[in-house]
């Protein structure tokens, strides 16, 4: 146990140093695509945009001080604008950059790689259907995914009985595609990755203080759960965070 809990330790250390190597990226091999490729002939919702109308607290030192994590949420569903305004928040796309392989977003990210990809379990969205959604950040849109009967159940039981998730309005889930960061930083990309993760579930903190929802981050799940609820393979793609959100 010593062991372990000193490797995580110095996996928490800067190891630039020890780095000797060339990144794919100085070898002049392609990036990787900015967002996970989809079947185009897939059902696409567009969102709305973005409108900063519906903010309820315009007051960030508010939300600073009286953010905290909610765990209890309200039968009433979220818009389909608050959603938009949270997907935007978190991971929406202001400008694409570098010759394309690199994003601006409202959260910051190493090198500017944006690694992870947003899933939505939806149980009360106003004017969507029940299931599994993937954001599509370059076109603010979603993509319909599947649905299932015992999603509420299934969630729950991955988060270890941490019920208030499965029943709230929408669970936002993160997966990291590592080698969307691996490109640029070879094996220095890691511990950046989970430090992005924290500044997108920050934002949505933020934002859902700002139109009067509530989220509580969770890390504790099962990982082989996760990723089967996604359908993901749990090598080049695999869950790092998730969120519930709802009304308070």
């Amino acid at each position: 146990m010593d062991a372990i809990i000193q490797s995580n330790r110095n996996f928490m250390k800067s190891n630039h140093k020890q780095f000797k190597g060339i990144t794919d990226q100085q070898k002049n091999l392609p990036n990787p695509p900015l967002q996970k490729p989809y079947d185009k002939k897939g059902k696409i919702i567009n969102l709305p945009k973005v409108d900063k109308n519906i903010i309820k607290r315009n007051d960030l030192y508010k939300c600073l001080k009286e953010r905290r994590s909610i765990r209890q949420y309200s039968d009433n569903p979220l818009s389909i604008k608050e959603l938009s305004f949270l997907l935007w928040a978190t991971q929406g796309v202001e400008e694409i950059i570098r010759d394309g392989y690199a994003t601006l977003r409202p959260v910051p990210s190493a090198g500017a790689r944006h690694p992870f990809e947003t899933y939505l379990a939806i149980n009360r969205i106003s004017e969507l259907d029940k299931g599994v959604y993937r954001y599509l950040p370059l076109t603010h849109q979603l993509l319909f995914l599947f649905d299932k009967d015992d999603m509420p159940k299934e969630l729950n039981k991955a988060v270890f009985g941490q019920n208030f998730v499965g029943n709230s309005a929408v669970v936002f889930i993160w997966s990291c595609i590592p080698y969307r960061a691996e490109w640029r930083y070879s094996i220095l990309a890691h511990k950046a990755m989970l430090l992005d993760a924290g500044h997108v579930c920050q934002n949505l903190y933020l934002a859902c203080e700002a139109v009067g929802c509530g989220t509580c981050a969770i890390a504790a799940y099962d990982q082989d759960a996760m990723d089967n609820f996604l359908k993901l393979d749990g090598k080049d793609e695999f869950v790092v965070y998730l969120a519930p959100v709802g009304k308070l």
